[in-house]
């Protein structure tokens, strides 16, 4: 379906499934005030798209999206296209129309998602976590769960020792040299697959010598960075990116906390915050506040959201592009993650967010086809 005619039989479509729903608007009259930083957006809609580029093929991600089906490959691409065009001239005329609603409203479509209430309440029931619980049987019909991750930023060692007893470790010896595709192919065989977070932290690996430490931490920092995905270690003075490369298969188990999962990571060092990728190899190379996680299988990756919401009794706005992911997403429609920033802590991370409401107004948002050049 080209774009004109994409447009030309705008409706809303309900899944069964899922009971998500994107419908087309128009402009949203509560778009003010887009706290954004416009060449930040373009760098990380310019990495996506490069992705989608080189990778046509992983069907996992590449692809115009199982919801909302108005919505071509097409136009996505030309809508990150957009961003950056605008961006560059704005650069040179020393101007951030990205950030001027106006602006916004004339030149995009708004397609209005409405949460998979159904599945949220489902894992509200069977969560043993009181605050997730709450929050996810507390989504508005009419808004999305709009949660926030950090890079968890950290102190480690070159060497194990008495306050670092736990390390992130590369893929095991058996698996350096093979490709994902050969991975899968010899999963049953391999020590990624053998082992629990449980058992790596009692020493499994460490023991058998049976993959490289990178770094040490705590044990508490382990756990933050396996669940942020990305960890900023200080070590030594120097500051060094460590991101998640593959895991042991176990899926993520929304219901349970962070120190319970059995799901473990495999670590590669990185030279900055990477999002999405196949592999440690082809990871985008993400930047906070313009990047949102979420269910890049059912939507696709590099679709454009925009949340508007009230801070402070006055409405504000972001937009960022759909470049990573996690565990926490498979079958989750009711719920985007915006890459917040890189912090300590908890103490760190809530005194900067705290005034974020949980909840607001998405649209997926797309260039109009009269634009398109």
């Amino acid at each position: 379906m080209n774009v004109n005619t994409a447009f030309a039989f705008l409706a809303v479509f309900s899944f069964s499934t899922t009971a998500s729903q994107f419908i087309p608007e128009q402009a949203p009259k509560s778009l003010t005030n887009i706290a954004i930083d416009s060449q930040d957006l373009c760098e990380v809609a310019k990495n996506t798209l490069t992705y989608m580029e080189n990778y046509p093929d992983d069907d996992f991600a590449v692809h115009r999206g199982e919801v909302p089906m108005t919505v071509s490959m097409k136009s996505v691409t030309r809508t990150l296209q957009f961003l950056c065009q605008v961006a560059k001239e704005d650069k040179k005329n020393a101007e951030s129309r990205l950030t001027n609603a106006d602006f916004i409203k004339t030149h995009f479509d708004f397609y209005r998602w409405l949460p998979d209430k159904i599945t949220a309440n489902d894992w509200a029931k069977k969560s043993n976590n009181k605050v997730k619980t709450r929050l996810l049987s507390e989504i508005p019909a009419d808004k999305l769960f709009i949660t926030k991750y950090y890079v968890k930023m950290l102190d480690g060692s070159d060497e194990k020792n008495g306050t670092y007893q736990q390390a992130l470790y590369a893929l095991p010896h058996d698996e350096k040299e093979l490709s994902p595709v050969q991975a899968k192919q010899r999963a049953g065989q391999l020590t990624r697959f053998k082992y629990t977070r449980q058992d790596v932290i009692g020493g499994a690996l460490d023991k058998n010598k049976l993959a490289e430490p990178l770094i040490w931490l705590t044990e508490a920092g382990l756990h933050d960075v396996l669940l942020q995905g990305t960890g900023v270690l200080n070590v030594n003075g120097s500051k060094r990116y460590f991101n998640v490369h593959r895991n042991n298969g176990i899926a993520y188990d929304y219901t349970i906390g962070k120190t319970e999962q059995a799901r473990y990571w495999y670590f590669a060092e990185v030279p900055g915050i990477m999002g999405y990728g196949t592999d440690i190899d082809n990871k985008i190379p993400i930047l906070p506040q313009v990047t949102f996680a979420g269910n890049v299988k059912q939507l696709g990756l590099g679709k454009l959201f925009l949340t508007s919401y009230q801070v402070g009794g006055k409405q504000e706005s972001k937009i960022g592009v759909l470049a990573d992911q996690g565990g926490a997403f498979d079958g989750n429609l009711f719920q985007l993650d915006l890459l917040s920033g890189a912090y300590y802590g908890w103490k760190d991370y809530y005194q900067a967010n705290k005034h974020l409401p949980d909840y607001a107004e998405t649209w997926l948002i797309v260039l109009k086809p009269q634009f398109v050049k």
